[in-house]
């Protein structure tokens, strides 16, 4: 039975028909009638009539819910479980302390245009405004970062309210959304109807348009006429699941890819058209085929500044496609000659359909030959098997290890050596991109473990981020997730230090780790959480595999070189082709 047609207090319904149950039964019987199976959250007093329902959404078996350490780790694992699974996220959190403890996990959703429903306690409403213990106006903080956001003053509302909330959410280009509940509005008996998805759209929502023809055909002949294209694609396509509809593009025209950090996956980097990823820490292959090309396709991508580098020297002699379903994105940072507002994988569509009507022979041979020669003349740096490990050796064991696996990882220098060497799949690349938040992969490997228990799941950390997050080894230990933690050890906050050496003189201010870093294996057994230190190189193999191996999670320490940098590296205020750390890149391009 459902919540809806059991009888709670008072009266008696059936599946049409209204029954009488209170406020916070609403909210879950509203969330389970929107396909929800997985809730990450942290009890308190103002949420606490809410979590009495959970209990009951656990007993009749359609819901599980995870105990999260900290608020900030129920959000990023909710974010982590949104982007493997291309669902709505859904997190809890109380009011006061608990609900600001999700700012930063909202913040970075919303930075990454991941769909998250966030749902807080609130105080009583004769409470509010009153300054009452915990209350806090989370409704008026977070309107910078949501897409909407909601308080409940009436239980009659909260039905209506989910459906909206998941129709933004997931509506358009992605993003979080907040809904504040009083104590006592999950406490309130009322009336109950249910609202099904998508039944009720919120007041000034617009669809958007058709895709105009003569757009997409203005498309089509700027490709058949370049020489040169480049295709830069972003996490709008891995949002709009356009995967299939851009390897027929890149095949069919015979165009290049480049990614952004937010777009790894969406294109098999492995494949001969394949440049990585470009910008700050991109390959310098991919940076080169930007500054030279005459024809960029942006998809599902926002000209961020850690893509384009000096704005006006960014694909300079280029015309400019821009695909995107935002249009505040287009024309934004980067003019652009022709733009289709729209879902990403419809219009890829529509131009492939125009190709397979009227094909043509590539142009782009010499511009091909001219890419792979970058790419055999500066590869990535191959580390050499002498003194200590290689940060770059140990991503590079991961990709034999676990070449499938799926990868979350925290922000720093060892999230740029994954994002340089690991090769992944499409939503099996998941890391913190726009807001750049430390502490974010061990929480988001908990979400997509929780969505895909029977796949390998592995976070890639820094021993600096893993710190901001670390008690959420709890909830891995308590729940049994067989996540895998590598941690890639230098004892730095190591891309703070690499700026300090390039840019400030060796000034090395609070930067280093060393002094007080813990013994992650002891710290990570207390919590019931298997550890292998790894020290030299000959561990690296039998360390990972073992870890792999084991049937529970496992946290690896990976002691690597203390000064080893992250190049190729764009400076701030460079062009692309002004990339640093590798031989003779000022003579390539």
């Amino acid at each position: 039975m459902t919540l809806a047609s059991t009888p709670i207090q008072k009266g008696h319904s059936d599946d049409e028909n209204p029954c009488w149950i209170n406020g916070a039964e609403a909210l879950m019987d509203s969330l389970r009638l929107h396909g929800v199976e997985v809730i990450f959250g942290y009890p308190g007093g103002a949420i606490l009539p809410i979590y009495d329902a959970v209990h009951k959404a656990e007993k009749e078996g359609w819901l599980k819910h995870y105990m999260v350490r900290h608020e900030q780790g129920g959000s990023h694992a909710a974010d982590g479980y949104a982007r493997a699974t291309g669902k709505v996220g859904v997190c809890f959190g109380t009011s006061g302390p608990g609900a600001t403890n999700l700012v930063t996990g909202i913040a970075t959703a919303q930075m990454d245009s991941v769909p998250l429903v966030v749902v807080t306690g609130q105080v009583p409403r004769p409470a509010i405004g009153t300054d009452a213990f915990q209350e806090t106006d989370i409704f008026g903080i977070t309107l910078p970062i949501v897409k909407h956001s909601w308080v409940i003053r009436t239980p009659s509302d909260i039905a209506r309210v989910v459906s909206q909330a998941f129709f933004v959410a997931s509506s358009g280009r992605p993003g979080p959304v907040l809904i504040d509940i009083p104590k006592d509005v999950g406490q309130e008996f009322f009336s109950y109807k249910k609202v099904l998805p998508r039944e009720t759209i919120p007041k000034g929502f617009k669809r958007l348009g058709e895709i105009n023809d003569e757009d997409v055909t203005k498309v089509v002949e700027l490709i058949k006429n370049s020489q040169k294209p480049l295709l830069y694609v972003g996490g709008g396509a891995i949002a709009s699941g356009a995967h299939e509809q851009l390897k027929t593009l890149s095949r069919n025209f015979q165009i290049p890819v480049t990614t952004t950090l937010m777009g790894k996956g969406i294109y098999d980097e492995r494949d001969d058209l394949s440049v990585g990823m470009l910008g700050m820490h991109g390959t310098a292959y991919a940076n080169f085929a930007v500054t030279e090309c005459d024809l960029l396709i942006a998809v599902g991508a926002r000209f961020d500044d850690r893509v384009t580098g000096k704005l006006d020297t960014f694909a300079p002699s280029a015309k400019v496609i821009h695909i995107d379903i935002d249009p505040a994105e287009v024309n934004k940072n980067r003019h652009v000659d022709v733009a289709i507002v729209s879902d990403v994988s419809e219009a890829l569509s529509k131009i492939n359909v125009i190709y397979k009507n009227n094909p043509s022979e590539s142009k782009t041979k010499n511009w091909l030959d001219k890419i792979n020669f970058w790419k055999n003349k500066h590869p990535l740096f191959s580390p050499p098997k002498d003194g200590e490990i290689y940060p770059q050796e140990v991503l590079i064991k991961i990709r034999e290890c676990a070449p499938d696996s799926f990868i979350t990882t925290d922000v720093g220098q060892h999230q740029m050596w994954a994002a340089q060497y690991l090769r992944n799949g499409p939503r099996k690349w998941i890391s913190s991109a726009g807001l750049g938040t430390m502490g974010f992969g061990l929480p988001a490997a908990m979400g997509v473990k929780a969505a895909y228990p029977n796949s390998e799941v592995i976070c890639i950390a820094g021993d600096a981020s893993i710190l901001m997050n670390i008690q959420e080894l709890g909830t891995l230990s308590q729940y049994g997730l067989n996540v895998k933690i590598i941690i890639v050890n230098n004892r730095w906050q190591g891309m703070v230090r690499q700026w300090q050496e390039s840019f400030y003189d060796e000034r090395y201010s609070a930067s280093d780790m060393s002094c007080g870093e813990p013994d992650f294996i002891k710290l990570s057994e207390a919590f019931g959480v298997k550890g292998i230190l790894i020290t030299e190189r000959d561990q690296l193999d039998n360390g990972i595999k073992s870890a792999l191996d084991f049937k529970g999670p496992v946290l690896v320490n990976v002691r690597v070189r203390r000064g080893e940098n992250c190049y190729p590296m764009v400076p701030p205020g460079k062009s692309n082709a002004q990339m640093v750390g590798y031989e003779n890149c000022e003579n390539i391009a």
